[in-house]
């Protein structure tokens, strides 16, 4: 019965730290840039764009199609660099909680 007592206050602590990971992903930022950095893109860890810069000279109504490639790129490789980051903040987070289980990807429930 001890045993389960323990393993229930650990259950907690990692619903504890887990929310206090979700919570911390608003503060991690990532940036993508494309274009040679005529387009650059910030996003939070809860993957919402925070920021699309766009150089004025690509501006122009001829290259419409090449800025709106250039602006997906960048928020692609933001989503990318945020994802990893969130990933590491989690793994952090937890870290000692729970056995190392093969196959266990808790970033699913990161929202």
């Amino acid at each position: 019965m001890l045993d389960m007592m323990k393993m229930m206050g650990k259950v907690k602590e990692m619903q504890a730290r887990m929310k206090e990971a979700q919570d911390n992903l608003e503060k991690i930022t990532a940036s993508g840039e494309a274009g040679a950095g005529m387009v650059k893109a910030t996003v939070n860890g809860k993957k919402k764009i925070m920021a699309v810069e766009i150089d004025p000279a690509i501006l122009n109504q001829n290259d419409k199609v090449l800025v709106q490639d250039l602006v997906v790129a960048a928020i692609n490789k933001a989503m990318e660099e945020a994802e990893v980051k969130a990933k590491e903040e989690l793994k952090k987070s937890t870290e000692g909680l729970l056995p190392n289980i093969p196959g266990l990807d808790l970033s699913s429930m990161m929202g």
